[in-house]
Parts: structure tokens; sequence; C-alpha cells
């Protein structure tokens, strides 16, 4: 596999084939994927929603401003944040820690103690906002894991978070949506696929010291 060459095949997709689906064996990558996505301190306070079923999808066009992605994509993948992080999270990280690396108490409690205090020290919409910004880690890390894979993929911040939260009713799991991405095969009419690339060259992107 030549990462490059598939990094340059990758686009936002703007049309998508409606009869085109995921394997499972490819969405299990791509859950994978997700899973393994590094997040600060490894607290993992993101989900993922996997959204298949086309009626629950219809809905939510137009809370993305009539994007058709939403709904002609093979599955719907919607990056939520936790509504907070509590210390029972934090606990949960490091009881699970304990439970894989068999470290003790002694050596773990420090760091507990310290992270517990430092989300304490956060309102709430610092501590959300810090969520966020694991979401858009996550975020890279799929739309590249998916042109690795031959998947197609859109990232989306334009849609109405609040708006997908009530229909998705989110509230009810203690998520907010951030983020959208739309994954399956692109439409062989898609004229963008057949676009270079713009990108700055490699002098004015990158600074070597």
């Amino acid at each position: 596999m030549d990462t490059i060459k598939q990094l340059q095949w990758r686009y936002a997709t703007k049309k998508f084939d409606k009869s085109k689906k995921l394997s499972n064996k490819k969405l299990d990558v791509l859950k994978e994927a997700f899973n393994l996505t590094a997040t600060s301190f490894g607290l993992q306070t993101i989900k993922l929603l996997i959204i298949e079923d086309e009626a629950t999808r219809i809905p939510l066009v137009k809370h993305s401003f009539n994007q058709k992605q939403v709904l002609d994509a093979s599955h719907l993948f919607v990056i939520c944040i936790q509504n907070d992080i509590t210390e029972k999270d934090v606990n949960m990280y490091y009881d699970n820690i304990k439970s894989i690396r068999d470290t003790p108490d002694k050596v773990l409690d420090p760091y507990r103690l310290d992270l517990i205090n430092t989300m304490k020290n956060m309102s709430v919409e610092e501590r959300q906002r810090w969520s966020k910004n694991q979401a858009y880690i996550a975020l890279g890390n799929l739309m590249t894991v998916c042109a690795i894979e031959g998947i197609d993929s859109c990232p989306m911040e334009g849609f109405l978070p609040e708006a997908f939260d009530d229909v998705l009713e989110l509230d009810n799991i203690k998520l907010k949506s951030v983020l959208l991405l739309p994954v399956g095969y692109r439409a062989e009419d898609d004229m963008f696929s057949e676009f270079e690339k713009i990108r700055k060259s490699i002098d004015d992107a990158i600074i070597e010291l």
C-alpha cells in the first residue's frame, strides 16, 4: 500500500453511490481505528455513533444544510463528546489501567488524583472544549484510515448539533454531537473526484530547523 498515493486519492466526497455499502469487515477496521485514536491522557471522552438506517438519517439532512452525503453514504458517523467529564470517568480509566497492566495503586494514585483535580479546575464549557479537541484528532485518524482502506469520506462541520442531538435523543445518553463523517464509496459521476488537489508546496507548508 502506497500511503501517499492513497492520501492523494482521498477527497471530500460530494456524491456517494447509494448502492455500495461498506462490508462488516471494513466497518470493523474503522471501529478499531476510532478506538485506537490517541486522546489526551488516554481518557477517551468521545464516542462514535454509526448510523446505517436510512429512516434515521432522513430527518438529519435538513439539519445539515441539505448535504446529501448524510443520507447517500453507506454509513453516517457522528462523533460525539460527553456532556461532561466526571471523577467517575477518571476512576474508570485508571481502574482499566490497573486491570490490564496490573499496575499497583501506589504508582497510579498520584496520576489519578492529579487528573481528577485537573478536570475539577475546568468549567463545564472548558471540559467540553477539551473533549471537542479530541474529537478532531479522531476525525483526522478516521479520514486517514478510510483513505488507506479505499473508503471514501467527507468531513463535515456544517450541521446543527443541537438539532442532531434532539433527533437522535443524545441527551438521554449524555452526549453531544460535534462532527460528522459520512463514509462509503464515491459515485462515478462525482466530478470532484477528478479535480487536482490544491495544496501549498512542501517548502511553503513545512519548516525544517
